[in-house]
This record gives C-alpha cells, sequence and structure tokens, in this order.
C-alpha cells in the first residue's frame, strides 16, 4: 500500500535554518570554507603586480640584447662584403698579368703613321758579352743613342777600313733607295748624279727580297723606325715591305717566281727584327703573318724548297728560314718549335760524317748552280757554302761545339776555302762569305782569326770608291746577275756587320 507523505506532519525541536541566529562558531566555519577563493585573488593579484613590475625590466632586456646583436650584423657584413670584393679584385689583377704577358712588351702609342716618340728601354739584345742567347744587331742603339751612323764604337771591332766600308756601303744603299722605300734590282740607278751611271742591273722579281736583305743592313748597324742615322731609310723600306704582303696568306710579294720563297724568307726575317728592334706593336701582325706563310709553306714532316708542300727540301732556303724563325722566338712571336726540330734533322741528314760536309739537296753534296755554263763560271768545289749554313744554324738552334762533334769539322773545311776575290778562278761567292762570316765568327779561336784575315783583301779593298760606284761592289759572283749590284753590296755590307751584330752564343 502506499503512503502519502502529504498526510503526515513531522516535528522537531529545531527552528527553520531562516529562522535561527548563527553563531561565531558557525561563521568562522563559513568563511573558512571561503577560504581557497581569497587566497587564490591573492595569488593572483600578487601575480599580476609581479608582471607590471617585470614589465620595465624587461624592455631593458630587450634593449641590451638589441646592443648585443649588432657586433655580430658588423661582422656579417664584413664578412660578406669584404671578402668578395678581395676576391673579385684578384681575379681582375690576374686577368691583367695575363694580358700584358700575352702582347710584346713596350710597343704602346703606336700609330699609322709612325710618328716619332721617345726611345724606348735598352734592347736586352745590345749586349757585346758573351750570352748564352741569340743577341740580335740594332739592338745595341741604346747604348750608343748619341753616335753617328749606327754602332758607333761598335763598328770599329772590324778595324777603321771595316767601319768605313760599311758606312759607304750604307750611304750608297741609302742615295739607291726608291722615294717608296724599295730598292729596284733593274732601275736603282736612276738615282744617280752626274757621271758615269752604276751598271750591274739585277732581276727585278727580286725588288722584295732585295728590300728585306737592304733593310737589315740598316737595322744591323742599329737603326731603326725609332732612331739612328738611318730612321727615315728603315721606315720607308718597311712600310714598303708592309704593302707588298697579302694580308690574308701573309705572303710578301708574289708568287710568280719560282725562286719567289727566297725573297719571302728575307722579306719575313727583316720584317721580325723591325718589329722587334723598333718596337712596334703595329708591326707584329706582318711580322707574324710572315711567319706563318713560312710555315704553311714548309713540307709536311720535313724543311722548304721553293714550292709550298711539295716534299722537296733544300739546305740554302732552309737556312733563311731558320733564321727568321729564331729572330722571331727572340721577339716572343709564335713560332712551331717542331719546325726548328726538323730543321735540324735536316742538317744532320745532309751532313757527310766523315768530314762535316753538308750538301745542297743530298749527304755530303755542294752547292747549286744554275743551268748552262754557270757551273764551269763558278766551280762548286771552291766554296763551302752548304757546310757554312749549317754551321751557322746549328749555332741559332741552340749547338756547342764542344757537344756537337760536327761543328769543329765544318769550321775546318770553310777555312780551307777562304774568301777570295778573283774573278778568275771563279771563287767569287758573296753568299758563301755572308754565312761563312757569321758561322766562324761564333767559333771563334784559330778559325775567326784564319778567317778574318781574308775579309780585307776579299771584301773591303775590292769596293768601289769613285763616282755614283762609291760604296757599293761589283756583282760578279756567283748570284750576281740575279741580284745585281744591290745585292753584292747589300749582303756584303751585311757580312762586314757580323763583327757586332750578333753576340756570340757560346763560350
Amino acid at each position: 500500500m502506499s503512503i502519502d507523505p502529504t498526510k503526515y506532519e513531522i516535528e522537531t525541536t529545531t527552528p527553520p535554518m531562516w529562522e535561527r541566529e548563527e553563531t561565531f562558531q558557525e561563521i568562522m566555519a563559513e568563511q573558512l570554507r571561503h577560504a581557497p577563493w581569497l587566497m587564490l585573488s591573492i595569488v593572483l593579484h600578487l601575480l599580476i603586480l609581479g608582471v607590471l613590475l617585470l614589465i620595465p625590466a624587461e624592455s631593458k632586456l630587450k634593449e641590451e640584447k638589441i646592443i648585443r646583436m649588432k657586433p655580430p650584423e658588423q661582422v656579417e657584413e664584413i664578412e660578406e662584403i669584404e671578402e668578395e670584393e678581395i676576391i673579385e679584385e684578384v681575379e681582375e689583377v690576374e686577368e691583367e698579368v695575363v694580358i700584358e704577358e700575352t702582347e710584346v712588351t713596350e710597343v704602346e702609342e703606336v700609330t699609322e703613321t709612325f710618328e716619332d716618340v721617345s726611345d724606348v728601354k735598352e734592347s736586352a739584345f745590345d749586349s757585346d758579352q758573351w750570352n748564352s742567347a741569340v743577341g740580335l744587331g740594332g739592338g745595341a742603339g741604346g747604348k750608343t743613342g748619341g753616335r753617328r751612323g749606327g754602332r758607333g764604337g761598335l763598328r770599329k771591332k772590324g778595324g777603321k777600313a771595316t767601319a768605313r766600308a760599311i758606312e759607304l756601303a750604307l750611304e750608297w744603299l741609302k742615295k739607291h733607295q726608291d722615294e717608296d722605300g724599295k730598292w729596284d734590282a733593274d732601275e736603282f740607278m736612276k738615282h744617280d748624279v752626274e757621271g758615269e751611271p752604276c751598271d750591274g742591273p739585277g732581276n727585278p722579281v727580286h725588288d722584295v727580297g732585295l728590300t728585306g736583305l737592304a733593310l737589315l743592313d740598316f737595322l744591323g748597324d742599329g737603326s731603326t723606325m725609332r732612331s739612328g742615322a738611318y730612321k727615315d731609310v728603315v721606315r720607308k723600306a718597311v712600310l714598303w715591305l708592309r704593302d707588298q704582303q697579302d694580308p690574308e696568306s701573309g705572303l710578301f710579294g708574289t708568287n710568280n717566281s719560282n725562286e719567289f720563297i727566297y725573297n719571302h724568307a728575307i722579306a719575313a726575317y727583316a720584317m721580325v727584327e723591325a718589329y722587334g728592334l723598333s718596337k712596334y706593336k703595329i708591326l707584329k701582325k706582318n711580322a707574324q703573318l710572315g711567319i706563318n706563310y713560312l710555315e704553311r709553306h714548309r713540307n709536311p714532316y720535313s724543311v722548304w724548297r721553293y714550292q709550298p708542300r711539295d716534299n722537296d727540301n733544300d739546305t740554302s732556303v732552309t737556312g733563311w728560314c731558320v733564321m727568321a724563325y729564331k729572330s722571331a722566338e727572340d721577339f716572343k712571336l709564335e713560332v712551331n718549335k717542331t719546325a726548328m726540330d726538323l730543321a735540324e734533322a735536316w742538317f744532320d741528314q745532309m751532313t757527310d760524317p766523315t768530314n762535316g760536309r753538308c750538301g745542297y739537296t743530298e749527304r755530303g753534296g755542294r752547292s747549286s748552280r744554275k743551268t748552262g755554263d754557270h757551273a764551269s763560271k763558278f766551280p762548286r768545289e771552291k766554296g763551302e757554302c752548304m757546310t757554312a749554313v749549317s754551321l751557322l744554324c746549328r749555332f741559332f738552334l741552340g749547338h756547342d761545339p764542344k757537344e756537337d762533334e760536327m761543328m769543329a769539322p765544318q769550321a775546318d773545311l770553310i777555312v780551307k776555302q777562304p774568301a777570295v776575290w778573283d774573278e778568275e778562278s771563279g771563287a767569287i761567292d758573296h753568299y758563301y762569305w755572308y754565312y761563312a762570316t757569321y758561322a766562324l765568327y761564333q767559333m771563334g779561336g784559330r778559325h775567326w782569326t784564319t778567317w778574318e784575315k781574308s775579309l780585307t783583301t776579299a771584301v773591303v779593298k775590292p769596293q768601289r770608291t769613285e763616282g755614283n760606284f762609291k760604296g757599293s761592289w761589283d756583282p760578279v759572283g756567283v748570284w750576281g746577275e740575279d741580284g745585281g749590284r744591290v745585292y753584292s753590296t747589300a749582303i756584303l755590307c751585311l757580312t762586314l756587320e757580323a763583327y757586332y751584330r750578333y753576340t756570340r752564343l757560346v763560350r
């Protein structure tokens, strides 16, 4: 059964809560029940106060941190900027050095018209002392810049007679130079004054070669395009040769004659020395082109002769090419050193090991002669021209007589055929005398002493001293009909310059 709670009343003596009076204990108990919240409030207020107190301190700390960060930022800037700049500067310096080293020194400030400029420093080639490297003539102009007529005191090394002969020859060549700069093989006598005109015309196909040969005379005597008693002569000759050079192939002159390579080789040799001694940068291209043509003309795996790359070789043409290459090497042009090695091999191949004689196109043979009665008029056995070519080139190729067993025998052969001006016997060979003089000057000692004695009689005394002929030599030698009076005068003048044109290459 269910009970209805509303029907019952429960009596109690405890008054209702809302009617009771709270005691002190009850009040305190009630406050204690609420105490955690009070404490929490107090702690919270204290924390807020602490935070507020910490705000200035944090600001100061932040400022201190900013100050501390500045030094690292400066270090980073130094590392990034200064180190990069240093690297760039080093790279720029290296590039400049490379450019300077690839160019020939002291050739700046050049004009197309070759205006006069101040003299350059003395050349490394002007020493008159023993040297282990080739000393090219003309470089001594720096030491004797105030001299008259060229090498000054150095001319006297050959004696007064030789010095006078050189002076007269240079004057004759100067007077017979065309206004355009060339030497005219067959019409040079148009420059003669009153009196008997000069005879001895040469073949006009050799104008380029003759101009190169005459130019070597003036360069060898110390004049350049910058200085010297004959600088105007040199300048005109160089400009004319430049005009004769094919700008593409580098060939000086034409290839119309069978022996055109002689003209080119001599002209190229002269242009290289004109460039190196005058120190005109503008000539570098012409000089290099001349060498480049010789390289293209050279036979594969061998040397040179008349026609390009026809596998025909000879000692005479090769001699001029070696001279040109050596000069180019000395003046820092590009040279194929393999070609020099092959030339060395050629001279060995042509040399008879039993006596040292070097042949023209065959081992131990004699010099060449033209067809007809040329050989009977100028007997081959009267000279040792190809042996002299070989001996001189051996010096230029770096050989030492103390180490090369063929050099002394070759010098012995040459002194047995001294220079003799004898038209009747057919012994006059200016070409032979030129090479022999330079080769034996390099040998020195008894070989040079013996040969030198013959020069005064054979070269100095026969020089013409009268009228329009004064200073020249008659073209009565082996190749006189081809080169004429210009040739005989130019090559004999060059021969006498052997006393100072090159320093001795070995001790």
